[in-house]
């Protein structure tokens, strides 16, 4: 082997190698003794130890190292880095999986030991396409979770619908969050989530993280597989929709073969959007979320307040404290208060109650019904969540 390449460059290479099959990998390194004597290996014994796949065998070579150095300066220009299998923070819940990635792409401000050591890590993961239902169970979740004595981190994929959801309610209830990308870390796919992917990488205790190199195009294998480093990464996973097939149930499977516990939110017998949350149930896959409170208790962080004695206020300030002044807010909060003494009012009852123009009640009551904070039937009827 031509110059000096340290384990972790070393690591880098062998993951951009073998990120479909890192079993094969590491046991490469074992035989090897480390990651670096595996690219100092006689041909006829590495084609030996690569008989089952011996196509990889050509890549292990000094090309592969000097890629891997390359990739490394540049994640590092700015703010990444990478996380070997062997180096310490290296996630432990991923440690007792069967196939661990042999690195870990992050964008972060925070330690690994940070991001992975102290809190319990739970999922939250579901449809593209939530419904108003899913997401304001959603966001009754996340809330009810930052209330906890003890705060956990949620992590999902960053994806639309419920991902964001989980991750910008976190984020609002001052809750760490970790998105799993199914691309590089040099990227954020989707593009539309560029500011909120930003802000992850920025914000201390969350994180951006890939097993993926950069320059990894967003294909659909890709984000089957990332799903398997939620699981992971979880002690719980937590479905809110899901139609038959999906993201959401491969995850679950995931992390039922890891032995994790899986929670999903039931839904409407003739709703697509929740069939497979309920067969979840159904087949004994997942157990059914009744109350936040309930599953949080069931998660082992037992809330320190109920949801129902969070202060509403309190509630208004976390979804709307950096987006509207405070006389926006006071506003919303009085409105939300209204709707919580007269269940059922509808938006003109309440511009008759307050004496304030129709337009700026059905405004509010638009805010608050997209905040999950109240909700709405299909006669414009208002109840607090």
């Amino acid at each position: 082997m031509e110059g000096f390449f340290d384990e972790r460059t070393c690591f880098c290479a062998l993951n951009r190698i073998f990120g479909f099959t890192p079993r094969i990998g590491w046991n490469l390194c074992t035989a090897a003794g480390n990651a670096r004597a595996v690219f100092s290996l006689p041909k006829d014994r590495l084609s030996a130890l690569l008989a089952d796949a011996p196509a990889l065998a050509g890549e292990i070579r000094p090309a592969a190292l000097e890629a891997a150095a390359r990739e490394l300066e540049t994640i590092a220009r700015y703010g990444g880095r990478f996380l070997s299998i062997e180096d310490e923070g290296y996630p432990q819940n991923l440690l007792e999986c069967p196939d661990p990635p042999l690195g870990l792409y992050l964008r972060s401000r925070s330690s690994p030991g940070l991001l992975f050591g102290y809190r319990p890590s739970i999922a939250i993961v579901g449809t593209r396409k939530v419904t108003p239902y899913g997401e304001a169970w959603c966001r009754r979740i996340v809330e009810t979770l930052a209330a906890a004595s003890v705060k956990p981190v949620i992590i999902s994929g960053l994806a639309f619908g419920t991902d964001r959801i989980a991750h910008e309610t976190a984020l609002q209830c001052g809750l760490p969050t970790i998105g799993v990308m199914a691309t590089g870390i040099d990227d954020i796919y989707p593009w539309q989530h560029r500011s909120l992917g930003e802000r992850m990488s920025r914000d201390e205790g969350c994180a951006l993280l890939s097993d993926y190199p950069t320059g990894t195009a967003p294909v659909a294998l890709n984000f089957m597989r990332r799903n398997r480093i939620i699981a992971g990464l979880s002690q719980a996973t937590i479905v809110i929709e899901s139609g038959v097939k999906g993201g959401s149930l491969i995850t679950a499977r995931y992390a039922n073969e890891y032995s994790r516990d899986v929670f999903a939110l039931p839904g409407r017998l003739d709703d697509p959007l929740s069939a497979g949350c309920n067969s979840l149930i159904m087949n004994r896959m997942a157990d059914i979320i009744s109350d936040p409170d309930s599953l949080a208790e069931r998660l082992g962080i037992r809330p320190a307040r109920s949801r129902k004695e969070i202060d509403l206020k309190e509630r208004i300030e976390n979804r709307f404290g950096t987006a509207y002044p405070p006389e926006k807010r006071r506003f919303l909060s009085e409105i939300a208060g209204r709707i919580g003494a007269n269940r059922g009012i509808t938006p003109d009852g309440l511009s008759s109650l307050t004496g304030r123009p129709y337009r700026e009640i059905a405004e509010a009551v638009s805010l608050l019904s997209s905040a999950g904070i109240i909700t709405t039937d299909i006669l414009r009827r208002c109840s607090l969540l």
